[in-house]
This record gives structure tokens, C-alpha cells and sequence, in this order.
């Protein structure tokens, strides 16, 4: 066998070595066996407003490079999957939704001209490099006039049934309208972040909201009409700041899922889970309870602007986190953002590539190498492996389908590790440096 490593330091990118064999184990070893866990779909991002007008900041040719490395197979990340914001989220450059004329039930006047402006051709580039992409789609706000306040920020939608008929019709027409523009929403995630009370566009719901919407109205709609769209529970989160209980708040965000999944006219419309920032803490629990379900991280957590190297570390082992816990692929959030990476509503969040609004230079930020060593080797179509051995902590294993077997991990110390690796009865032998992201590839 051929053995690998692609190393990246905060000096030096993806510097790529051939690895010697080795008959000898060293106390750092990792071994890679051969029992197939979860299919990997792939990664991922959301398309945003504000990543459109970044881009639009660069030189065409630096533009049409970026969009190649994202979405182009075999160049650089290879998405495959990605999220879409049904009206605005935190990063549209203003607050909008596709149906904003007060008790419009029957949505006369639904429309989505203004993503023809910005999400659309974002959208549109993306897949004439990857027809296969496949798209999610989740609202963070209802239409103002569906909510008990009609603002964007904060609130809960109408309990009454014919703003939550009007609601689920709401979801149908922007799957068929994204249709007619040839793209297709594969999975309908109901609400981002539905435990939270958001300053941005955001609706809270309980978990039994949840599912009375989902069984008496957004399921019987979508079956009605055969829409080719499955329906997903998420994106879950959490109504803490934490995962430390320090008062006496809500704890529904660890049985929202379950209280919606338990309900048998519920569950039989749900084909999967998606979670996000400290939904992580419960996420084995809801692949534990209900494993014949889909899982995915649809959001990564995005800092604070200041792309540093240690907050990539941080990000590297969310990846292994949420792969180990059972989910099938995983999404950045804006893989593109003007430098500094402010939101409208004022924060401000990191991105794999940053660009100067005025000068158009391109930055390629330390979680850019986090995503590339898992994005750019591990394919769809991948499953992940069992492991195990003293460098599992900062390790992941996945077999690609061309039997390649893919092995990404950290180096999380101050020092540099002399390790082996152990793949199919070989040994390999190899030296990590310190602070350092590795992906190994034996064919």
C-alpha cells in the first residue's frame, strides 16, 4: 500500500510526505479497522446575502477561482451539500421573507424575486460546477403578519389554523418556486434554531408546537401535494448559553426531538435530525434513540472575526465530535465573508476566506485547512471507520468508495508526536509537528 500525509501548520499548507512502513508500534499509534459505520454525504455551507456581496468584492478571475475551489469536484472542497435560508437569515444584508402582505393567506402575493438578486446566482454558480449538489432549505423567521408580534426578531407563530395551514402552503410554494429555477430543495429543515429567542430573524417553538405542526399540517400538505422534499426535524440547539444547568431554565431542548419523534403521526413524516452549536451535547442521544433516522451538523460554530489558529483547533474536533455521534455530513456556515465577517445585525463571525471590501485581497483563514483536510479527501459516498489506539482523541477514520481509506487528525500539543498508524495489516510510520492539522491517505 501507498501511504500520504498532508500536513498544514500554521507556517506551512497541506506540505505533502510518503510515508516509510514499519514493523514496530510506536506508544502513539492509531489503528484503523475495517468495520463500516454511517455513509458520509459529504460537506458543506449555507448560501447568505452577505457571502453573495463578498464575492462580488473580488476580481472576477479570483471569483470564478473561489467558487472552483468550493463547489467544483476534485479541485478543492468538493461540496456536495448545502443549506438555504427560506427568507432572510442573520447574514441577508436586510430582513425580508417571500410574503410580507398582512393576512395574505392564500399568498397571493408570494414571491421570490429577491433571492433572484443575490441567493439565486450564488446558488446557480455553485451547481454549473456540481449538478449534483443537494440542497436543505430552513426559515429563521416566519412572514411577520404568521407571528404573535409581526417583527422578524423574536416570537412564535400563530397557534391558530389558518395561519399554520397558510404556513406549511408558505414551505410548498418556495419549494416549487426554487424548482422552476431548477433548484431543487432535497430536505426541509422547519425552523433554525427553534429554542431560542433571537435579536436576528428567529420564531420559538416548543417541542409539542413542533409537532402538532409538523403531523396536522407541514406533513399532510407536503403529502398531498407529492412533493419530493423530505421533512427534517431542526435545526436543534439550545436554550442555554451553555451546556452547564447554573439555574433553574428550560431543559426542552434535549426531548424537543424526542417529543416530536415519540409521536408515532409525527415521526412517520420525519426523515431526519440536523443539530447545531450546543445541540452537539444531545446529539448521541437522539442517534441512540432513533438510529434509522439521517443526522447532519447544519451549521459549524463561527467565532467571533478574528480567524484565529486556536479557535480552528476548536473547529477541527467539532468535526470529529459530530462525525463520531453519528451524522452524515457536515456544513460551515459562510464559507465567504467580507473581511472582519460583520453580520447587519453587528456580529461578527468567522470564514474559511475573507475578502477586503475595498482592495478585493483574498485571505484564506486557518478553518479554510480544517475544512479542506476532511472536505477535499473523504468523498461522498464515504463511511467512516472504527478506530482505536492512544491518538483517537484527536483522530477520524473514513473509507472513500474507491477503497481509498482516509485517516484526518490533529495535533493538539505544544510538541511534535512520533506516531504509527496502522491500516489493512500495515504499519506506518510518521511525525506530527505541533499545533498541526494531518490527513493520511492509504490506497
Amino acid at each position: 500500500m501507498k501511504a500520504t500525509q498532508y500536513e498544514t501548520t500554521q507556517q506551512e499548507k497541506l506540505v505533502a510526505k510518503q510515508l516509510a512502513t514499519t514493523t514496530t508500534i510506536n506508544h502513539n499509534h492509531l489503528s484503523v479497522g475495517t468495520t463500516k459505520q454511517q455513509e458520509i454525504w459529504g460537506f458543506g455551507q449555507t448560501f447568505n446575502e452577505l457571502g453573495a456581496v463578498a464575492l462580488q468584492n473580488a476580481s472576477a478571475k479570483t471569483r470564478e477561482e473561489i467558487m472552483d475551489d468550493l463547489f467544483k469536484p476534485g479541485v478543492g472542497m468538493n461540496y456536495s451539500i448545502c443549506r438555504i435560508p427560506v427568507g432572510a437569515s442573520d447574514y441577508a444584508i436586510s430582513w425580508y421573507s417571500s410574503d410580507e402582505t398582512p393576512d395574505d393567506y392564500d399568498l397571493v402575493d408570494f414571491s421570490i424575486e429577491r433571492d433572484k438578486k443575490y441567493l439565486l446566482p450564488y446558488i446557480k454558480a455553485a451547481l454549473k460546477r456540481n449538478t449534483d449538489l443537494k440542497f436543505s432549505a430552513s426559515p429563521w423567521s416566519p412572514p411577520t403578519w404568521m407571528k404573535t408580534k409581526p417583527v422578524y426578531n423574536y416570537g412564535i407563530l400563530k397557534h391558530d389554523a389558518k395561519t399554520q395551514q397558510a404556513y406549511a402552503n408558505y414551505f410548498a410554494k418556495f419549494i416549487r418556486a426554487y424548482d422552476a429555477e431548477g433548484v431543487h430543495i432535497s430536505e426541509l429543515y422547519v425552523q433554525n434554531e427553534p429554542q431560542r429567542n433571537q435579536k436576528f430573524p428567529s420564531c420559538y417553538w416548543t417541542g409539542e408546537e413542533l409537532r402538532d405542526f409538523i403531523k396536522n399540517y407541514l406533513g399532510p400538505t407536503f403529502a398531498k401535494l407529492g412533493l419530493k422534499t423530505d421533512i427534517w426535524l431542526g435545526t436543534i440547539n439550545s436554550p442555554l448559553e451553555d451546556t452547564e444547568m447554573t439555574e433553574d431554565k428550560t431543559t426542552d431542548y434535549p426531548v424537543i426531538t424526542e417529543t416530536v419523534l415519540s409521536d408515532p403521526e409525527a415521526y412517520k413524516y420525519i426523515k431526519g435530525v440536523t443539530y447545531q452549536w450546543a445541540g452537539k451535547s444531545v446529539l448521541q442521544r437522539t442517534v441512540q434513540s432513533f438510529p434509522e433516522l439521517n443526522y447532519l451538523q447544519s451549521e459549524s460554530e463561527c467565532g467571533n472575526g478574528k480567524n484565529t489558529w486556536t479557535y480552528a483547533e476548536y473547529i477541527f474536533n467539532l468535526y470529529r465530535h459530530y462525525f463520531n455521534n453519528g451524522v452524515n455530513g457536515y456544513l460551515y456556515w459562510n464559507s465567504v465573508l467580507n473581511a472582519g465577517g460583520e453580520s447587519s445585525w453587528g456580529w461578527q463571525q468567522n470564514s474559511l476566506i475573507s475578502i477586503d471590501a475595498e482592495s478585493g485581497t483574498v485571505t484564506y483563514n486557518p478553518e479554510y485547512y480544517v475544512m479542506k483536510h476532511y472536505a477535499h479527501f473523504v468523498k461522498p459516498g464515504a463511511h467512516m471507520l472504527n478506530y482505536k489506539g492512544h491518538l483517537s482523541g484527536e483522530s477520524i477514520a473514513f473509507e472513500n468508495p474507491n477503497g481509498q481509506v482516509v485517516v484526518v487528525m490533529s495535533n493538539s500539543m505544544n510538541n511534535g508526536r512520533d506516531i504509527s498508524l496502522e491500516v489493512k495489516g500495515e504499519i506506518f510510520t510518521a511525525a506530527i509537528q505541533a499545533h498541526s492539522f494531518n490527513t493520511f491517505v492509504i490506497e
